[in-house]
């Protein structure tokens, strides 16, 4: 039985069970939550630190980490650190300069801390245009794991295992909102964590648990030797190894979707005891996977992955098939199985997070806040935010389908650096500089969103011989990631934007306030009452 096609009863089982389970989860959840706009959208702000901390791990640690991390070290080595080790310093960012300001200054989205002081129309409207693009090319990244996925163990190609995906994660969305969104990332957080320890002590009992073994190893078999272990395979560039670096670093304090879920806790100290937790748990993941990374090109070989997938992202699941025994063993066919499932189930929480964070954006910063003017109810909220997630969802499948020979890793890279790009700026600016204003907020928003896209389009990524669109137009520039030009463009065009036009009395009055209400948690949106 082919690696590539192997389907048994592991697999309907394990597959069968986490959709069952999340289902019943968002059953359950539909029945548990607050009927307001609060329980749909940030489950009432009744979450503990540990409870979100693990939400937040499972929607951070995606597929995009899972799949694509591992595909890359197997097949450029030392190159795929900046990857693994760039998700997880983009922390710090997080904890140092906005986990509890973010959760004291907001309601339900990244825009309102961006709004508070400024003119909120403008601003909400290139907010949420940013946001949306940055969710899109994350879901981009996941439904296309989805298609890896599939296409190695179940008897359905990968067009239709994205339709499904994207079938699963609206159901999700417009049953069980928040609530059922944060359980299922908990118990993913824990399966795909509990699952990269498990493969991680399996492979280095291989090796006598000895790094240096599995290292040699993975370069004896790369085919290309010490060159394995040192950088320069995959960033043949080294403005594109620092680019992408920026990116992580910067881009996670931006991420819509993760921001978003500080307002889930009702309390600063939570938020922060949130982010302590990810940092603990997205750290040792971070680590298993790039073991994981090497043990593949040790185990499976740089040939056998690239034939499975060009990217590299059956790396992980071809692994398990070796540590289990190897194809048609029963071990081999129920490791590979279990971690298949895993890894589905990953895909399906994350984009429940990355829908509802979409949805969110259009329910209640397009049409709450801009078009009613912050007259919307939470009845008419809720409505819109259910036609906007099928709406959403809709368009990733489309998109998906067509993004399918991009390594996830790379797209999930990309939404980093439109978020360092466009949405950090603007926070950071928001909370620390009082002479900011609204086109300030707005050149930043649109500069950075505007030359991340641009500059990801006319690089080797979409034009060129390995181009998904223009294959036959040579790339304009050579980097994989834009974040090294876009980011200093986005903080630039922030600064440029407040300094060459008037000064707002309101946006410098309300300085104060802002600063106090970041610092303190006075006046902040609190928790709802039980159930």
């Amino acid at each position: 039985m082919s690696p590539t096609t192997t389907g048994n009863y592991f697999t309907y089982i394990f597959f069968l069970s986490f959709i069952t389970l999340t289902l019943a989860l968002t059953w359950w959840a539909a029945r548990r939550q607050s009927k307001g706009a609060s329980g749909f959208f940030v489950a009432g702000r009744r979450l503990s630190g540990l409870q979100n901390g693990l939400a937040i791990s499972g929607d951070y640690c995606s597929a995009a980490s899972f799949l694509g991390i591992p595909g890359i070290v197997a097949l450029f080595g030392f190159d795929g650190l900046v990857y693994s080790f760039g998700l997880f310093v983009g922390w710090i960012t997080i904890v140092l300069l906005v986990a509890e300001p973010v959760r004291n200054s907001g309601k339900y989205t990244l825009s309102d801390i961006m709004a508070f002081r400024l003119r909120a129309r403008p601003v909400r409207v290139a907010a949420a245009a940013s946001s949306i693009t940055i969710s899109m090319f994350y879901l981009l990244a996941q439904m296309v794991g989805a298609g890896v996925i599939a296409s190695l163990l179940l008897p359905i190609s990968p067009n239709v295992a994205i339709i499904l995906v994207g079938a699963l994660m609206v159901t999700y969305v417009l049953f069980g909102g928040m609530v059922a969104t944060t359980y299922i990332q908990i118990v993913k957080a824990v399966l795909i964590v509990g699952t990269t320890v498990l493969l991680s002590v399996l492979l280095l009992q291989r090796f006598d648990f000895s790094l240096d073994h599995l290292l040699q190893a993975a370069a004896a078999d790369s085919g290309k030797g010490d060159r394995f272990l040192e950088p320069g395979l995959y960033f043949t560039n080294k403005l594109d190894l620092i680019s992408l670096g920026l990116a992580l670093l910067l881009g996670t304090a931006g991420l819509p979707h993760i921001m978003m879920r500080f307002y889930t806790v009702p309390d600063a100290v939570e938020a922060r005891r949130s982010a302590n937790w990810v940092i603990g748990i997205v750290g040792l993941y971070c680590l298993m996977t790039t073991i994981l990374g090497f043990g593949a090109a040790a185990l499976v070989g740089h040939e056998s992955i690239f034939a499975a997938n060009k990217a590299g992202n059956s790396a992980a699941p071809l692994l398990a098939l070796q540590l289990g025994g190897g194809p048609g063993t029963l071990g081999g066919d129920a490791l590979i199985a279990f971690v298949a499932a895993v890894s589905f189930a990953t895909i399906l929480a994350v984009v429940a997070g990355l829908i509802i964070s979409s949805a969110s954006n259009i329910a209640y910063d397009l049409y709450s806040q801009v078009l009613r003017r912050g007259r919307g109810d939470d009845r008419s909220e809720i409505k819109v935010a259910k036609g906007a997630t099928v709406a959403v969802g809709l368009v990733a499948i489309v998109l998906a389908l067509e993004a399918q020979s991009l390594n996830v890793a790379f797209l999930a890279g990309l939404a980093f650096a439109v978020a360092a790009s466009a949405n950090l700026p603007v926070v950071l600016y928001s909370l620390y500089w009082k002479r900011f204003n609204t086109a300030g907020a707005v050149s930043a928003l649109l500069v950075g969103l505007v030359s991340a896209v641009a500059l990801a389009l006319v690089g080797p990524a979409f034009m060129g011989p390995k181009g998904i669109v223009w294959k036959d137009a040579a790339p304009l520039i050579s980097l994989m990631n834009p974040g090294i030009i876009s980011i200093p463009l986005g903080f630039l065009a922030g600064a440029l934007g407040s300094l060459l036009t008037s000064r707002e009395a309101r946006s410098e009055a309300t300085y104060d306030d802002l600063k106090v209400r970041s610092l303190t948690g006075f006046g902040a949106e609190a928790s709802e009452a039980g159930h």
